[in-house]
C-alpha cells in the first residue's frame, strides 16, 4: 500500500508541445458513460456491468469487437457516440482545472492537441455542450488502426503537432491504457488520479502523478516552448 501524499514542492518543465486525452482527463463524463452503456447493454443483450468493467480508456470500436461485430463499425460507432452528449449531457462536468488549461494553452500560443480514444461526433458534442477551447489538432478514434495502448495515436498527435522529430513531449492521462501509449510514445506523462487507483497508474509507469488539473499549470511560452508547472504531485 502506498504511503506517500499529493506535497510535492512546485517543479517546472520545459516541453516542444503538450497531448491530452479528453475523457477522465478534461472532462468527467463517468456518469453519462455509465448510462450509455446500460442502453447498449440493453440493446445487446449484455450485462452493462461486463462491458464497464474494461470499456474505459478503450475506443468503443475495440469494445463492440467483443460483443457484436457486426456493430464493430464507425458509422454505428459515431452513430451511439454522438448520442452520449445530446441525451446526458447535464451528466458531465469538466475535470477541476481542465478549462482554465486548455484556456492557458490557448492563450499563450503553446503547441497542443487532444488524443482521445473517443470519436469525433463524442468529442464536438462534449466540446459543443461544455463550451471549452477547442484543439486544433485532435486524433480521434477513426484516425488510428489501433487504439491504447498503442504508441501509434500518441505518435500521430506529434506530428499534426509538427514535432516528429521530438521526444519533448508531455502527456496528460487518466487511464493505466492511455499512460502506456504515451510512454511507449518515448513521452512523459502527468497522471491523473480521477478514474483509477495510485497503484495502477504508478504500475502503468506515470512520471508523476497529481489529483486533477489544478495541480499543472502554464508559465509561459518561451521560444515555441511551454513551460509547465506541476504542484503537489504523489510523492
Amino acid at each position: 500500500m502506498s504511503t506517500g501524499s499529493f506535497s510535492a514542492p512546485s517543479q517546472v518543465h520545459t516541453f516542444d508541445g503538450l497531448l491530452s486525452d479528453f475523457d477522465g482527463t478534461i472532462v468527467d463524463s463517468t456518469e453519462a458513460i455509465v448510462k450509455h452503456w446500460h442502453l447498449i447493454g440493453e440493446e445487446l443483450g449484455v450485462d452493462p456491468k461486463t462491458i464497464l468493467a474494461t470499456s474505459h480508456g478503450r475506443r468503443s470500436i475495440d469494445t463492440m469487437q467483443l460483443y457484436d461485430k457486426t456493430k464493430a463499425n464507425w458509422e454505428y460507432v459515431n452513430y451511439i457516440e454522438g448520442r452520449i452528449p445530446q441525451q446526458f449531457g447535464s451528466d458531465a462536468v469538466e475535470i477541476p482545472g481542465g478549462r482554465a488549461l486548455l484556456a492557458a494553452l490557448e492563450n499563450a500560443g503553446a503547441r497542443w492537441g487532444v488524443v482521445t480514444s473517443g470519436t469525433s461526433a463524442l468529442i464536438d458534442g462534449w466540446l459543443g455542450v461544455l463550451k471549452l477551447a477547442r484543439p486544433s489538432v485532435l486524433v480521434v478514434a477513426e484516425d488510428v488502426d489501433n487504439g491504447k495502448p498503442d504508441p501509434s495515436c500518441y505518435l500521430l498527435g506529434r506530428k499534426k503537432l509538427g514535432l516528429e522529430d521530438s521526444t519533448s513531449i508531455v502527456v496528460l492521462e487518466d487511464a493505466p491504457s492511455g499512460i502506456k501509449a504515451g510512454k511507449a510514445a518515448g513521452f512523459k506523462v502527468i497522471a491523473l488520479k480521477t478514474t483509477h487507483s495510485l497503484e495502477k497508474l504508478q504500475e502503468a509507469g506515470a512520471d508523476w502523478i497529481v489529483e486533477d488539473l489544478r495541480s499543472v499549470s502554464v508559465k509561459e511560452v518561451v521560444d515555441g516552448r511551454v513551460q509547465i508547472e506541476i504542484k503537489n504531485a504523489y510523492q
